[in-house]
């Protein structure tokens, strides 16, 4: 179980990358406030993800740390873009 600066961490970098895709995806795919909710969740689950399949991540030193916010803003990123075209679907066959 990682710890709370872990944590903080990740959901940082996860609600970076989900606004970032967010500010791409402008117009019918843009979630508005959901792309900081999709990519804290997006982080947290892409880092604890890195972590599980690659143990050389664990831990504090400089290229864990950086590969953990790679991993973070990439996964935050991608599950905003994933539940923008959910949506932009969702609402097109209404």
């Amino acid at each position: 179980m990682p710890d709370t600066v872990a944590l903080i961490i990740w959901l940082i970098a996860g609600i970076a990358g989900g606004n970032a895709a967010g500010d791409l995806l402008k117009g019918n795919y843009d979630l508005g406030p959901g792309n900081t909710i999709a990519g804290a969740i997006g982080g947290i689950v892409g880092a604890l993800i890195l972590q599980t399949l690659i143990p050389v991540v664990r831990g504090f030193d400089v290229v864990p740390l950086l590969g953990q916010l790679i991993a973070a803003a990439a996964s935050g990123a991608l599950l905003t873009i994933i539940a923008g075209v959910i949506r932009f679907r969702r609402q097109r066959h209404r």
